[in-house]
Order: C-alpha cells, then sequence, then structure tokens
C-alpha cells in the first residue's frame, strides 16, 4: 500500500525541482543542521554514528533518571562539540586556508580528498580536547566543589582550552558571527577598563573570568545550555523521529489534498504544510527545504514566478518557528529566564503565532487574484479523507504531547518522553502492519505468490521499522549539535554580561541613542535582532537579545510611563531574530528556497519579508496591547495577570485577525480588487485603531471596545463596498461587450 504522491495525482510526472538544485538546498540544511560530513570510511561513519546514537540514549536516561544538573550538562556539551569537530570540516572545499594550500605543495595526495568524505588527524585531536574540556567537570567535580570559585592552574588552562574550542566548535556549525560576538565579549571583560566611561568597568581576573565562565553554572554551563539539556533535545528528537517516520510527508499531503482546489492552492498548501512541520521542527531552513522541495514547483507550475513561491514558503517555514509548542527551542529557554512556567510562554505566543499564520493565507489569496492564478482541479489532487486516513496515526504521538502539556500540565519533559515512546511504538508497528495489509489484498485479489514466506516477509517489515527508530535516534543528535554549540557559546555571553554589570551600561547607552524615545529604542532593538540574526541561529540570537535587550525594554518602558511585561519584552527579540532568516543579504531559509526555485537568493529575500511585514508589526502592537497576549496586567511584583474570559479571547483573536488583514491589504495594494490610495489610507487607519484602540480611544469620544468594533465594522464595509463595485464594473463591461458585439 504505497502512499500517493501529490506531485504524481497533479498530473506533474516531472521530479519537483532540478536534482542538482535540490541537492544544493539539501546541502545547505546538512551545513546549518546536522553537520555536512559524510565519511567514507566505514570507522569515521561508525563513530560519528554511535556518538549520534550514544547521545540520544543518554538524554532518554537522564529524561527518565535525572542526574545532577551540572553534570548533565557537561556531557551534553561533551557530545556536542565532540560531533561537531567529527561532522562539521574546519574549511569549505572551495574556499581552502593558506595552511592547507602549503600542505598541498608536500603532499599532493591531499589535494585529491575531499573534507566531505575524511575526518583529518587534527580534527581528530580537538574533538578529544574538546571533549576532555567538557567531561573534565564530571571528573574532578567533588574538588571542584570544594574549591569553588578558587582555581587552580589545571582548573584555568582546562578552562582555556574549553573556551577556545568551543568557539572554534561555533564557527564551523554556526558560522562567524556567534565566534566574533563571543570573542568581542570576552575581549571586553579584560580591556573593560580602557574603554569609555559609557561602557568601562573595573576589569576582571583571568583567574575569576575562567571561574565563571567554565567552573560554575553561570556561564557555558549556564541556563541555555541547561534548557538543552533537560528539554530541547527531547521536543528535537521527537520532531526528527516524526519526519522520519513520514510525518512530516503526510502533513504535506494533508494540505494539498485540502486546500489544492482553491484560488492558489499549492502557495496555500505551502503555508498550511510549513505550520504542520513548525508545530516540531525548531529550523526555519530545514522546514523550507523539506516542504519546498514539494510546493514550490507546484506554486510555479499554478503561475507564481520562481522568486514569489519560494518567498512564500520562506515566509512560511521562518513563521513555523513561532509555532507552539517548540517555537525553535526559545519556549523553553524564555520560561526559564523569565521564570515563569513553560505553559504560560506557549499561552502568550499563540494567538499572536496563530494570527500570523492566518494572515499569510490572506497574502498568498490576495497574490493569487493579483495574478489571475486558478484552484486546481480536484481530479488532479489525492483524495481528501483518504489522505488524512491514511497516516491519521501520525496524530497520536502529537496527541499525546498536547493532551499531557496542556490537559494534564505534566511538565515538558515527562510530556515529550511519552510522545516520544508512542512515536517509538508507532514506527515500529506501522510496516509490519502494511505488509499484512498488503498480503491481505494480494490474497483477495487472487495474486499472491504462494512461494512467499509471510513469517519472514513480516519480520522483515518490522526490522525497516526498527531500523526507522534507529535512524530517527541518529538524525535527532545530528540536528542538535548546532543547538547544544550555540546554547553554550551565548552562555559566554550571557555570562560576561552577568560579571560586568553589561546590562545597566546598555539602559544608559540606548537611552541615549534613543534619547528617552520608546519607539525609536524599538526600532534600535529591532533592527540589532536582524542585524545579529543573519550570521547567527534564532536561539543563540534570542539568547543574547534576551539578556541584553529585553531588560532594556522593560526599564526605559518603565520610565517612559509604560508597563511592558516582561514576557512581551522576550517575544518582542525572538520576533525579529526569526525574520532575519529570510532578510537580505544573509538570510539562509531565502537561500535555500531560492536554491530550489532557481531564482535569484536577494530578491527572494526582499519579498519574503515583505510578506513578512505584518509578522514585524506584530511586536510592536502586543507591546502596547498585551490584550493580544492574553494579558490583562502586571501585578505590582511583577506577575501577570491573564485573561480568563474566553468571550473576550475571541473577541481579541477577531479583532486582532482584522487588523492584520487590513495591514496585509494596505501593504499589498488590494483587498477584493486593487486599491486606491484613499482605500490603502482606510486600511491602515482600521489596522492602527483596531491593534491599538486605547491610543485612538484618547482622541475621539468612543472607549477601546467601541473603537475596535468600529475599526472592524469598517474593513468589512469596504470590503463590501468593493465586491459590490467589482460586481457593478463586470455588469457595465459585459453590457458593453454585449453592445459591440
Amino acid at each position: 500500500m504505497a502512499e500517493q504522491d501529490p506531485r504524481k495525482q497533479s498530473g506533474d510526472e516531472q521530479a519537483p525541482a532540478d536534482t542538482s538544485m535540490r541537492k544544493a538546498a539539501e546541502d545547505m540544511v546538512a551545513m546549518v543542521e546536522a553537520g555536512a560530513r559524510e565519511p567514507s570510511n566505514r570507522f569515521a561513519a561508525g563513530t560519528i554514528t554511535f556518538l549520534c546514537l550514544a547521545w540520544s540514549l543518554f538524554q532518554l536516561y537522564v529524561a527518565y533518571q535525572p542526574m545532577d544538573s551540572h553534570i548533565a550538562r557537561a556531557w551534553h556539551l561533551a557530545f556536542a562539540v565532540c560531533l561537531a569537530f567529527l561532522a562539521y570540516p574546519a574549511y569549505k572545499q572551495h574556499s581552502q586556508p593558506m595552511w592547507v594550500k602549503w600542505t598541498k605543495m608536500v603532499l599532493p595526495n591531499f589535494a585529491r580528498r575531499s573534507i566531505r568524505t575524511y575526518i583529518p588527524y587534527y580534527d581528530m585531536v580537538l574533538a578529544a580536547l574538546a571533549t576532555a574540556g567538557a567531561l573534565y567537570i564530571w571528573w574532578d567535580y567533588d574538588q571542584l566543589i570544594t574549591r569553588q570559585g578558587l582555581p587552580n592552574q589545571l582548573d584555568i588552562w582546562m578552562g582555556i582550552i574549553t573556551i577556545a574550542l568551543l568557539l572554534e566548535a561555533a564557527r564551523r556549525s554556526l558560522g562567524p558571527a556567534l565566534t566574533i560576538l563571543g570573542g568581542i565579549f570576552l575581549a571586553y571583560t579584560i580591556f573593560g577598563p580602557y574603554l569609555p566611561e559609557v561602557l568601562r568597568h573595573r576589569g576582571v581576573p583571568l583567574d575569576f573570568i575562567i571561574s565563571d565562565m567554565y567552573l560554575t553554572t553561570t556561564g557555558i554551563f549556564g541556563v541555555p545550555l541547561g534548557v538543552s539539556t533537560d528539554f530541547v533535545f527531547l521536543f528535537v528528537l521527537f520532531g526528527a523521529m516524526l519526519d522520519r517516520a513520514g510525518g512530516g510527508k503526510y502533513f504535506i499531503d494533508v494540505a494539498f489534498s485540502a486546500l489544492g482546489t482553491f484560488r492558489g492552492g499549492p502557495a496555500k498548501a505551502a503555508v498550511l504544510a510549513s505550520g504542520l512541520t513548525g508545530l516540531v521542527s525548531g529550523s526555519s531552513i530545514a522546514n523550507t527545504v523539506t516542504t519546498g522541495t514539494f510546493t514550490i514547483p507546484l506554486m510555479k507550475k499554478v503561475g507564481f514566478p520562481g522568486y514569489k513561491a519560494a518567498a512564500v514558503e520562506v515566509a512560511a517555514s521562518t513563521n513555523g518557528q513561532l509555532m507552539p509548542p517548540v517555537m525553535g527551542a526559545a519556549a523553553f529557554i524564555m520560561a526559564e529566564i523569565v521564570g515563569i512556567p513553560y505553559l504560560d510562554v506557549v499561552r502568550a505566543a499563540v494567538l499572536p503565532a496563530v494570527i500570523s499564520y492566518m494572515a499569510l493565507f490572506w497574502v498568498v489569496h490576495i497574490e493569487s487574484m493579483k495574478m489571475g492564478i486558478k484552484a486546481i482541479p480536484r481530479s488532479q489532487l489525492p483524495p481528501f479523507f483518504r489522505t488524512l486516513l491514511r497516516g491519521c496515526h501520525f496524530i497520536i504521538p502529537l496527541g499525546v504531547l498536547l493532551f499531557f502539556l496542556v490537559v494534564l500540565r505534566r511538565s515538558p519533559v515527562t510530556s515529550a518522553l511519552l510522545a516520544i515512546e508512542s512515536l517509538a511504538v508507532i514506527m515500529f508497528v506501522q510496516r509490519p502492519i502494511v505488509a499484512f495489509l498488503t498480503l491481505g489484498v494480494h490474497r483477495r485479489a487472487g495474486t499472491l505468490d504462494p512461494n512467499v514466506d509471510i513469517p519472514r516477509f513480516i519480520a522483515l517489515a518490522a526490522w525497516e521499522g526498527l531500523k526507522d527508530v534507529w535512524n530517527g535516534l541518529i538524525m535527532g543528535a545530528r540536528n542538535m549539535i548546532s543547538v547544544g554549540v550555540a546554547t553554550a557559546t551565548a552562555g559566554i555571553i550571557v555570562g560576561v554580561v552577568t560579571i560586568t554589570g553589561l546590562v545597566g551600561r546598555f539602559i544608559t547607552l540606548i537611552d541615549t541613542i534613543s534619547m528617552g524615545n520608546v519607539v525609536l529604542m524599538l526600532i534600535f532593538t529591532a533592527m540589532t535582532c536582524l542585524i545579529l540574526g543573519m550570521g547567527m541561529p534564532t536561539t543563540a540570537n534570542y539568547i543574547i537579545m534576551a539578556t541584553l535587550t529585553a531588560p532594556v525594554i522593560v526599564q526605559l518602558g518603565a520610565d517612559a510611563g509604560l508597563v511592558f511585561p516582561l514576557i512581551a519584552a522576550h517575544l518582542f527579540v525572538f520576533y525579529f531574530g526569526i525574520l532575519a532568516d529570510d532578510t537580505p543579504p544573509v538570510g539562509l531559509a531565502a537561500y535555500a528556497g531560492a536554491a530550489i526555485a532557481r531564482a535569484d537568493p536577494i530578491k527572494t529575500g526582499l519579498q519574503g519579508f515583505s510578506y513578512d511585514m505584518r509578522t514585524a508589526i506584530l511586536p510592536f502592537i502586543f507591546l502596547f496591547n498585551t490584550d493580544l497576549l492574553m494579558i490583562a496586567g502586571v501585578t505590582s511584583t511583577g506577575g501577570i495577570i491573564w485573561l480568563d474570559d474566553y468571550v473576550h479571547i475571541a473577541w481579541i483573536f477577531f479583532a486582532g485577525l482584522t487588523a492584520m488583514f487590513a495591514f496585509a491589504s494596505a501593504v499589498q495594494g488590494w483587498l477584493v480588487r486593487s486599491c486606491n490610495w484613499i482605500e490603502r489610507l482606510f486600511l491602515l487607519l482600521v489596522s492602527a485603531s483596531t491593534f491599538r484602540p486605547g491610543f485612538f480611544a484618547e482622541h475621539i469620544p468612543l472607549d477601546r471596545h467601541e473603537t475596535q468594533v468600529l475599526g472592524v465594522v469598517i474593513f468589512y464595509s469596504l470590503v463590501a463596498w468593493q465586491k459590490l463595485d467589482t460586481k457593478k464594473r463586470k455588469q457595465i463591461f459585459q453590457k458593453y461587450f454585449k453592445h459591440e458585439q
């Protein structure tokens, strides 16, 4: 019972994209997410496989049998840095450093070896040293506690080696941006006394730097790495196993089957499929390639230009990180930093995420109308209910996760473990069940080969299911390499901020630059998030900006007489860190989508960012209108008062969605038909008054609720007017055409 492919159902007999373009996109994901090396040597390949499997099993063991958090973090980092040196080359094949070129002169055979297929000896040595540096915490843990704050010479040297190799591992797996930033912050601890007064501090001795960064849970082994150890790995593992089981393809098939018959169906299916994948995926780049391989060619087939098809997929995949429960691993880190339960983070994030996604459906619909794109006939699509039922077992582990997490309010660790267990059972039994049903079909049809060994046939299917579980465990660990390294490296920056008191100086600096203007301060912060996010993953970007700028937003807002909840400030920097993935000139998701579409990546990134403009205004809105976060207020002690009126929450969602539709239509210049400048101005006023009713209520004789109602009424009145006007124009045209005939 082979699964149907929506590409074949739509009559597209060719591959979804040129093989070389798809391979280039997949290579990009490998470089960023899982490591570029696939060694040809069996021992080297087996070593990476063994370490990945051991890491996954270790994390599952720690989840079942918790150990000392510092020791668990040390082992977590040891696996991450060791695999970073083994799986990520020191340089790209086409940009070899000078020392490699010199080596070729002495060893000509060195030039013929690809860094993708072998592991040099120096990488093995560096991997061993990095592992030893991380595990030194575990090896000498009792003595480290005894001499806490008084490191000996061995402690200092091991700390220097570990920090240096961690920065190199970050350069390999994440690019140079985070390494450079970490180096700048470390230099700040040493050269702080010589800086201008606004950034000056008294200086920090080397032994204190090493003690804080390496031997305590303030720096490298701080909260970010702790969250990666305790929560993030399990959710990334769950996503990798679900994709390996076939859940990713199932989501794509269901999306196409459900939405293909609508105008611009493939583009709307891309949005839905990316949203479903984003529920468990923490990577916008991997999401782009996974779903874009199917969606982008079909969008091009129905009439979307290549760069717009790629931009739709990039915008949808980038927004996938906004979707709870994973949110690109930031939800767990956010809960720890802000000091609120994880479910409260999900509660605050859910309405903006859903509104942003539904607004992207509206943007795609507008683009389809502007270009006159028609729907795909139902006959060319797979049957919806058959497609939905064929893979409905993939919904079971997601249901288990959400049921235990949201309904029973179990911890994220327990919920993820139970979901992984249910998924592992499904992966093991689905192939034998399909094999058994296939045999039954052939038996009833009289086409069953009498020589087939039925027990052996089913046993082989069970073995394939076991291999799926095995490969899912390995892929989950490979996907975690960059996350583990990123959180540890970001911990260096967090540690520097802590020991130097940089936040207070940063508040003074931003206050001076923005001249006390809160809006300018927020724009400056958003631009900083976008710039930093161009060179580093979302998780690391969020940790750094949450440490530096989230307290600044709260403090400067309070100085201006505004109350910004801390969770709102953290979501603000998180949103703009995500948008960096499709922001030119470095947006990696845009490059991946453009590679599949064979389009210009800069043009793709610009178009994708224009689609994401609706997401870019949301953080500004929910800072000033916390109703969108379901926050009614903040107590005197900083606690959150949550909205509990479900009717009010439903109205907030409807009004917010209407405002976002109005903003998207104003930006795109289209509602039911093309909008003139007066209609676009009305749409912007509707969006502003509905999103920020309190501001308008101060200037007109209406309260907040009445202002929102007025904005909603104006929007739908404008929709009705354009429909009537379009119908009237069509009738006039038909009469004129009939008269001419």
